[in-house]
């Protein structure tokens, strides 16, 4: 098959005052008619930035094309004036990006959007435009696509704008369509359907598509050929069969193992380092010795819990209808255990989590903790209890002020529970923490935006067992972060349950990472626990349609370098 389009020794650089940095260099990659090349790696490898290339989007300044080529049939766009750029651009070659809500225009309708679109590179009228605009929402599979033509983006759900961002790409039938991460927000389920999606308009259309990810599973799933990326860098080229059987760099089998395997079992995961150090890892080496033993008592037992939002109010501003997020749960958890909970998005978890630590007040039910019932306790009383229960929260970005140094952040707890005789003793508690989750202890004078976001993570539960917790709920801990860093801050989880004896629930809609870290398994539906068991029996023997469901959705294009 001849090139749609090829991507020749490309060379993209960001020069600013303090900082220079070489994000794309000599990359070379075709890709052709109706061909889907997988473009893999870390944050900050350059697939985004290899991508806004194709589309000549580099922000200028502080980023330049320095080098290279980019031929689409024949034609260098490096050499096209803004003007014949704009004519390519969401004509024929169009972009899904990573974050629609962010992507969307907030004040327009969704119609609006594709109108414009179509209006602009179809010269058809407002009102053919609108009609095909339906035709895209129907095509893409969006419920009501006339009602939802009138609909603005926080009036549909994750899933619904990220076909709407589908529809609007596809509007004017592009030949390259640059699929940039458009699955990583999404649940298994929503994100089965959108790669299906994908998968079905490519052959309808016979189009080309670039599909970035640094998830090696769903790359399996849609990708014929693959490129792994690593500092700028091609690594690794080939048919995606080939690469996911025999990778030859240490880099590429990396990634492919740091993934939690359905199929294999260990105590810690392999990371990306461990390959680029040694070029392989055994399954021998992530066994652990550590033999885990759980109180036969429960720390945590909740009983009928329930947790409603109201909906609707009458006249007088009483509460007429309800969204039930948390209805009738009762489950236990023994010292010293991790307890996973899994569901779609909206099922429930998160409410749930924050409803054990009172972080919001439950509706009804019971919460004891080491038999005390936490739900009766007043405020001194419960912000003492705070102290044994912690929370890491899903974003740790948001969940850090930006204006502390990390140091002070983690000492802000220490302070509240006066934990430390003195200022001296918490910096040195501070320091040693540091060191505990693998960071440097003289990071502790920098600001979180000075961090990665795995390094945020990192800081993040340091704070958490400043205070010596013994149970903390991990919500959604891992899900933003890429597959190596995700393998690491699991290890370190389960490193620090050993060494202090933690409890956990841990929230995800990850089904492999809550596998390999749970002991039990709570599957979370509308609100309500549709089915617990032990780790291994719920994945070898799902009893509820919903855990079937969730399981059947997960990519499994590959199996573990390890397995």
């Amino acid at each position: 098959m001849s090139a749609l389009i090829s991507v020749k020794n490309l060379h993209v650089e960001f020069k600013t005052k303090d900082l220079f940095v070489k994000a794309v260099q000599g990359c070379s990659f075709n890709i052709a008619q109706g061909e889907t090349l997988g473009l893999v790696g870390e944050s900050g490898s350059g697939k985004s930035v290899t991508a806004l290339s194709l589309m000549r989007l580099i922000p200028s300044p502080p980023g330049h094309i320095t080098g290279g080529e980019i031929v689409l049939e024949g034609k260098n766009l490096l050499t096209f004036s803004e003007n014949q750029m704009r004519k390519v651009r969401g004509n024929r070659i169009s972009m899904i990006f990573q974050e629609p809500m962010t992507s969307l225009n907030p004040v327009f309708t969704i119609g609006y959007q594709i109108d414009e679109a179509l209006i602009l590179h179809q010269n058809l009228s407002k009102k053919e435009a609108r009609e095909k605009t339906v035709e895209l929402l129907d095509q893409v599979g969006i419920d009501e696509p006339l009602k939802r033509a009138s609909s603005y983006p926080h009036e549909l759900s994750g899933g619904q704008r990220q076909r709407a961002m589908i529809a609007m790409a596809i509007a004017c039938r592009p030949e390259l369509l640059i699929a940039d991460e458009p699955t990583t927000a999404l649940d298994v389920t929503i994100q089965k359907q959108i790669l299906e999606l994908l998968k079905d308009l490519q052959k309808k259309l016979n189009m080309s598509m670039l599909f970035i990810s640094h998830d090696l599973g769903i790359i399996a799933e849609i990708a014929q050929t693959v490129a792994v990326m690593q500092k700028g860098q091609i690594v690794e080229i080939g048919k995606t069969g080939e690469i996911f059987q025999k990778a030859k760099h240490p880099y590429t089998k990396g990634l492919i193992a740091c993934r939690p395997s359905l199929n294999v079992t260990t105590d810690r995961l392999p990371t990306v380092e461990d390959f680029l150090q040694t070029g392989t890892v055994s399954p021998e080496s992530l066994k652990s010795n550590i033999k885990r033993e759980f109180s036969k008592e429960n720390l945590l037992e909740v009983k009928n819990l329930k947790k409603y939002f109201p909906l609707e109010k009458n006249f007088f501003g009483k509460p007429v209808s309800w969204i039930k997020a948390v209805d009738d749960i009762s489950l236990s958890i023994r010292k010293g255990e991790t307890l996973g909970l899994v569901g779609e998005s909206g099922s429930g978890k998160t409410t749930l989590g924050r409803a054990l630590l009172r972080l919001i007040e439950p509706s009804a039910g019971q919460v004891f903790y080491d038999k005390t019932d936490i739900l009766s306790l007043d405020k001194n009383s419960l912000k003492n209890m705070r102290r044994r229960m912690q929370i890491i929260f899903q974003d740790p970005y948001a969940s850090l002020n930006p204006r502390m140094t990390v140091g002070s952040s983690i000492m802000e707890p220490m302070i509240i529970h006066k934990v430390g005789k003195n200022k001296e003793e918490r910096i040195h508690k501070t320091e040693e923490l540091m060191e505990q989750v693998g960071l440097k202890k003289n990071m502790i004078h920098r600001y979180p935006h000075e961090f990665s976001g795995g390094q945020r993570q990192r800081i993040c539960i340091a704070r958490a067992i400043s205070i010596q917790p013994e149970f903390i709920v991990c919500d959604e801990s891992v899900s933003s972060l890429d597959v190596s860093i995700q393998a690491q801050i699991l290890n370190l989880l389960k490193d620090l349950q050993d060494k202090f004896n933690l409890t956990y629930i841990f929230i995800s809609h990850d089904l492999t990472v809550v596998k390999f870290i749970s002991d039990q398994v709570a599957v979370m539906h509308k609100g309500r626990v549709v089915e617990q068991n032990s780790s291994e029996e719920i994945y070898r023997n799902p009893s509820h349609d919903y855990t079937k469901q969730l399981i059947n959705a997960i990519p499994t294009g590959f199996s573990s370098a390890i397995a």
